[in-house]
């Protein structure tokens, strides 16, 4: 993973935090100074942080285990629907479901009951259905697909949340402090750090800046991804020689035979 660099980080607006009597003072480690009345971000922290969290997310993903993002707010939704969804990690940019981690039973039964509508249009069950029944069913297709099918691969709780703006998010937040699920997170200086267990001090309102993080964090994860499936091919490779000497062996002692 790249290292993230201070430039451009700048160059993206990450450094912009909000009007400063809108800061929460437990942000005031990650504050560098006040301009025209707003605080600016102090880079080198953010990208030391976001190194720190990419370390971390790396090895989340290495170990095979999924990384829910959260981000529901218009500037951040298409950014994360398209990195969460290049690197196979699920994302809600919809509502959040409550309940979606704490009654995470009852999610996955919402997404089977996608996947049983899915079965009955192929097996023509759907065709057999009133011309009305099919519009319902269609309707309720698209209601779960909206808030759900992006998390349709995720058979288990995720093992982190990446979450964009925690103010926003504070229902995620709470469900993931519940259950002890570490939380990364986007932290602008309105925010509450302390609830958060990696940090990355950022503008979290401008699609720019959240680009930039993504990025970094994405490579992150994609590299984690990459090393799990080099260590898996090399267990291959080191298994065929195995079974083939097994294979010669078992030949050998049937022809003694």
């Amino acid at each position: 993973m790249a290292k993230a660099e201070v430039k451009e980080l700048l160059e993206a607006g990450v450094h912009f935090g909000h009007l400063t009597r809108k800061w929460d003072p437990n942000m005031a480690p990650y504050v560098y100074m006040e301009r025209n009345g707003i605080h600016i971000i102090n880079l080198y922290k953010t990208a030391a942080k976001i190194d720190e969290a990419g370390q971390a997310l790396s090895k989340i993903a290495a170990s095979g285990r999924k990384i829910l993002f959260v981000a529901t707010k218009k500037q951040a939704k298409d950014i994360v629907a398209e990195k969460a969804g290049n690197i196979n990690m699920p994302y809600i940019t919809e509502r959040w479901p409550g309940g979606m981690l704490t009654n995470f039973v009852t999610i996955r039964k919402a997404v089977k009951k996608m996947a049983a509508i899915d079965r009955m249009k192929k097996d023509g069950t759907f065709n057999s259905l009133s011309k009305k029944e099919r519009l319902q069913v269609d309707r309720q297709r698209a209601k779960l697909e909206k808030n759900l099918g992006s998390i349709s691969d995720m058979t288990r709780l995720p093992a982190a949340l990446f979450v964009i703006d925690i103010k926003r998010e504070h229902i995620a937040i709470k469900e993931a402090q519940k259950l002890n699920i570490p939380i990364f997170a986007m932290v602008d200086t309105n925010s509450d750090p302390r609830q958060v267990d990696y940090v990355i001090p950022a503008n979290d309102d401008a699609s720019k800046s959240i680009e930039k993080v993504l990025s970094h964090v994405a490579d992150a994860i994609s590299g984690g991804l990459a090393e799990r499936k080099a260590e898996k091919d090399a267990s291959k490779s080191d298994d065929a020689p195995k079974a083939k000497a097994a294979t010669k062996k078992k030949a050998t002692a049937e022809e003694e035979e």
